[in-house]
């Protein structure tokens, strides 16, 4: 399953950071962030709780970006 997220992040470095933060995340299989249109695509695996999943991006996103923001 694929969803999209509309986020708030300052640069496209950091954006990049957040990408790399949900790719990592266990229960994403992918994950890209557009900088210029503010948006994550996140494919989840099989099964996977979306909501548990990125709140877990989300936390691990905040950690390399602390004033990002994804609006679940």
């Amino acid at each position: 399953m694929k969803k999209t997220y509309s986020i708030e992040v300052d640069c496209a470095n950091c954006a990049a950071k957040m990408e790399e933060a949900a790719k990592k995340t266990p229960g994403v299989i992918d994950a890209s962030v557009n900088f210029m249109m503010l948006r994550m695509t996140v494919q989840f695996e099989e099964g996977a709780d979306v909501r548990e999943v990125m709140k877990e991006v989300r936390a691990r996103c905040r950690k390399v970006e602390s004033d990002c923001e994804i609006y679940l």
